[in-house]
């Protein structure tokens, strides 16, 4: 499951003129890797930076993201890639920190002028956020919390395929939470929403910021309880029971969903 190392200082600050920067470079959802995508890439000169937000420090290093014009070029030896394409080439903490960078570049892309008068708003310093100065509204980097269940049923588990979903995949059951509801709340209405059917018993298993673009997955298992399973036809186009030897294909290993599924596996066959 990908997280950002445990030791990466994300404390709002400025870099210094002598500390070591390690630059990523963005163009729209893009990042610039290596030809062979296992590597960052630096930026030829000639692009302009539209805007930078410095991430954090990790290693004595300071990481810092840059957001280029939709026109930029990758230079020789480099190209841009999707986030989602670097699963399994780019390093794991520089594709955390690299997640990280995309939906911190996105909010201050999208908060550069206040919500509620229109007015250009301003960094600010102490923490993370951008404050319009006229009416005083902050605004800070969006987070929309979502729920994550794998049902059981004996040695059995409730996989799904979502509509947006490539053929054949099938993942755990997730939704986000409603104005109001606590994270358990949620659990039991997605499930009852998506799937038809009721839950006990939850027990809470990890969280994961999954930033496309800005969720955090908070994941659990539970019983199944009772119901039959009736997909609901626009989120769920199919869901079914599935023995841990017979199992349809599944998301990638840095996801939340993934670690969930093969925990709940690796228990079950015991």
């Amino acid at each position: 499951m990908l997280l950002t190392p445990p030791d990466f200082d994300s404390a709002v600050f400025e870099p210094s003129e002598t500390e070591e920067t390690v630059d990523l470079f963005f163009r729209g959802g893009e990042l610039l890797v290596s030809e062979a995508a296992d590597s960052l890439a630096d930026d030829p000169a000639s692009n302009a930076r539209l805007a930078s937000v410095a991430l954090g420090r990790w290693r004595e290093r300071a990481y810092v993201a840059h957001r280029l014009p939709m026109g930029a070029s990758a230079g020789t030896g480099a190209r841009f890639a999707g986030l989602r394409s670097l699963f399994t080439s780019l390093p794991t903490a520089e594709l955390a920190i690299a997640l990280r960078a995309n939906q911190l570049l996105e909010w201050d892309r999208t908060h550069a002028h206040c919500g509620a008068c229109a007015t250009a708003t301003v960094r600010e310093h102490h923490e993370r956020a951008r404050r319009c100065p006229a009416c005083g509204l902050s605004a800070y980097p969006r987070i929309s919390p979502a729920m994550m269940c794998l049902v059981t049923r004996g040695k059995s588990i409730l996989l799904a395929r979502n509509v947006n979903f490539p053929p054949g995949r099938y993942s755990a059951l997730a939704g986000f939470l409603e104005a109001g509801e606590s994270i358990e709340d949620a659990v039991h209405r997605e499930v009852r929403e998506e799937v038809g059917v009721s839950v006990k018993n939850l027990r809470y298993f990890a969280s994961q910021s999954w930033p496309f673009p800005n969720s955090l997955m908070i994941a659990f298992t539970a019983e199944y309880a009772g119901g039959d399973l009736r997909p609901n036809g626009h989120e769920i186009a199919e869901a079914d029971w599935f023995d841990p030897g017979n199992l349809p294909q599944l998301p990638p290993e840095v996801s939340i969903a993934r670690a969930l599924i093969d925990a709940t596996l690796a228990r079950l066959r015991e």
